[in-house]
């Protein structure tokens, strides 16, 4: 039987997710007044979709992920206030710097403990918050990278005040690095991602090269967080240091752990669950809306997902596995 064929059928579109994808692309159509969330929702998706890679997929945990989000919406508006306003060429350019700094950071995760890793990637994180707070000469330090105007996309499409522009645009960019990311999840070296996620020394053992497959996927994952964070920058005009805060990486993870991770849709559905709640709790309750997703999320982790979905079996003695 030849190996490939599993993951060939994994790989295979369904119906559900055609329609999932055109819905998304009309809502700024059909929500008009909405246009700026669905945007920002494209957007942290995006992010949650890139720290799923090296965290669902290879089980590098990660607290600092928000330094690469920060690094590419800086490079990206700094490249459009100095360079050129384009937005297609500002995305590339912080995509590959975003995947330079990937590269470079892989080093520190390629020994130690996940404690070990929680704690470098945190200190990576902090050290360019704090390089981006003393460089205020290029930066703008804390009050942020301001005067930042960006051109039509390809040359043709106006970034408007309701942000519909926005939400294609960004939604366009989800769509192309989503399709990148499935493609690479199901190939062969998807399988060996999940091998070193299962069991490093087993992998390791069956001739896996581990280090640089470790290097490559925490490269991929930095570059599409980049993407996310360039996105921000140029949809809103404005870079600050709030892209490089802990808040970012912890907020991401969230979004992992409501939706699910080792499936790259479960980024994109803990985002929506996410914003949304964000949202409506905010209104509801201004000084307290944290406090409730703090208690979603103790639910969720207590009952577990499927189960919080179906209330009437919370209480229902569970079956006994059998030895």
């Amino acid at each position: 039987m030849d190996f490939q064929q599993p993951l060939l059928r994994k790989a295979r579109w369904r119906p559900a997710e055609f329609v999932m994808w055109a819905v998304a692309f009309v809502l700024p159509l059909l929500v008009p007044s909405h246009a700026l969330m669905i945007n920002e929702i494209a957007i942290v998706g995006l992010f949650a979709m890139s720290l799923d890679l090296i965290l669902g997929y290879t089980g590098i945990v990660s607290l600092g992920h928000a330094a690469f989000f920060g690094f590419g919406a800086y490079a990206a508006a700094l490249f459009a206030k100095l360079v050129m306003p384009d937005p297609t060429v500002g995305l590339l350019f912080a995509i590959v710097l975003s995947a330079m700094l990937g590269a470079v950071a892989s080093v520190t995760i390629l020994r130690g403990t996940d404690l070990t890793r929680l704690m470098v990637t945190l200190g990576t994180a902090l050290l360019l918050l704090e390089l981006a707070n003393k460089l205020d000469w290029l930066t703008g330090g804390a009050d942020g990278l301001q005067g930042v105007v960006m051109g039509p996309v390809l040359g043709l499409f106006e970034f408007d005040l309701y942000g519909r522009t926005a939400a294609w645009y960004s939604l366009s960019v989800m769509l192309l690095l989503f399709l990148l990311m499935r493609r690479l999840v199901h190939s062969p070296l998807g399988a060996t991602l999940k091998a070193i996620r299962d069991n490093r020394l087993r992998a390791m053992a069956i001739g896996i090269p581990v280090v640089s497959r470790l290097a490559v996927i925490y490269t991929v994952g930095a570059a599409v967080a980049g993407a996310a964070g360039a996105l921000l920058a140029q949809t809103t005009g404005f870079a600050s240091l709030d892209v490089l805060a802990f808040d970012r990486s912890a907020d991401v993870m969230l979004m992992l752990v409501i939706g699910g991770v080792g499936w790259l849709y479960g980024g994109i559905a803990g985002a929506i669950v996410f914003k949304l709640l964000q949202d409506v709790l905010s209104t509801v309750t201004p000084q307290y809306w944290m406090f409730w997703i703090g208690l979603i999320l103790v639910l969720l982790v207590l009952v577990g997902r499927e189960r919080l979905l179906r209330p009437w079996t919370w209480f229902g003695a569970r079956k006994a596995v059998k030895p």
